[in-house]
């Protein structure tokens, strides 16, 4: 429950942030009439989005045997590489996202009007469901679906409580240092993924295990139990996982890690030419 409520939460506070921004920006050139196309585009957006999840989710609960694994172990795959580029986009723009939208909205009510922000909204917050519609899909094959959508109705239950007095203090909230902190906890979810997926994989002969059980250690945590279940669902853990497994594990872990690090460090170098 615990990955799909902080998964929900923040992909739930980004597109409250843009709504807030898309909303702001047409009330500050005064059109009024350019407020229900916002509202349309988000409700249109949220309804493909949810009905994306649903279908994936149908789509790989009627599989069986070899299929499914497949499916499971792709879809989890691909999860884990959307939830990296999302951490990298966003902590590269964090700091301008709200500009950027602005400057998207005033183009937008300029041009075409209705039409336009309408799109802005739908386009926007559209890539946000279906990025977190993946997530929740692969969520429910590494938990279950009860816990997912307890923890998913949590988590945007929470982000849109929070949404507007992060959008009213937008000026003085460090959204960069937000999105770091939950950033770092989504790489080891995302880390999970791709193990659970490279599991999936194993069970089906596409990836080699070298090792198939390189340690046991269900007689002390059981992957079964309540805390195994925790652990799964947080970091994938897997009471006796193969080599492969822990080697996309910590290869992937590194890999983003080290790189999110040095992306960090450039930015403001990068800043600072610009600034001069």
């Amino acid at each position: 429950m615990l990955p799909s409520y902080l998964l929900s939460l923040r992909e739930g506070i980004e597109a409250a942030l843009i709504v807030g921004i898309v909303l702001g920006a047409v009330r500050q050139m005064r059109r009024p009439d350019l407020v229900s196309p916002v509202w349309l585009g988000t409700l249109s957006a949220t309804v493909i989005s949810l009905a994306v999840a649903v279908l994936l989710t149908l789509f790989g609960f009627q599989l069986e045997g070899p299929a499914e694994m497949i499916f499971e172990g792709i879809t989890m795959i691909l999860a884990a590489a959307l939830l990296t580029w999302m951490i990298f986009w966003m902590s590269r723009t964090a700091r301008t996202l709200k500009p950027t939208i602005e400057a998207d909205v005033h183009r937008a009510a300029f041009g075409t009007g209705k039409r336009a922000v309408f799109l802005v909204a739908f386009i926007a917050l559209l890539r946000e469901g279906i990025e977190l519609a993946l997530f929740l899909t692969a969520s429910v094959f590494a938990t279950d679906w009860l816990q997912t959508t307890v923890g998913a109705i949590l988590g945007l239950g929470t982000s849109i409580l929070l949404g507007w007095s992060i959008f009213a203090a937008i000026i003085r909230l460090d959204l960069r240092r937000f999105f770091q902190v939950t950033g770092f906890l989504l790489i080891l979810f995302a880390a999970g993924l791709v193990a659970h997926g490279v599991h999936e994989f194993n069970e089906v002969g596409w990836v080699p295990v070298i090792v198939e059980h390189v340690w046991d250690m269900n007689a002390f945590i059981n992957e079964d139990s309540t805390l195994g279940l925790l652990l799964k669902a947080l970091f994938g853990y897997n009471g006796n996982p193969s080599l492969t497994e822990i080697l996309a594990y910590v290869a992937y872990f590194a890999t983003v890690f080290i790189s999110l690090r040095m992306f960090n460090r450039a930015q403001p170098a990068s800043s600072a030419k610009q600034g001069a």
